[in-house]
């Protein structure tokens, strides 16, 4: 599945598992890099996912307030 179609809870979940075999030391040091690199792109994911989503919430609640 590529980044731009991942969910917000998938990325979240992946994220998790990668923190999980981290913390658990799970992770062989050549494997290390990789996943802190891939947790970097499903943070950046989370977070335009976040800001899309803050901006439409806006948007919504400034339809209300118009509306009033």
């Amino acid at each position: 599945m590529s980044d731009q179609k991942l969910t917000y809870k998938d990325a979240v979940e992946e994220l998790e598992n990668i923190v999980n075999d981290i913390e658990n030391e799970n992770i062989d040091v050549d494997e290390l890099a990789k996943k802190v690199e891939r947790a970097s792109k499903l943070l950046n994911v989370c977070s335009n996912k976040l800001k899309k989503t803050e901006t439409e919430v806006d948007k919504v609640i400034a339809k209300l307030n118009d509306a009033e």
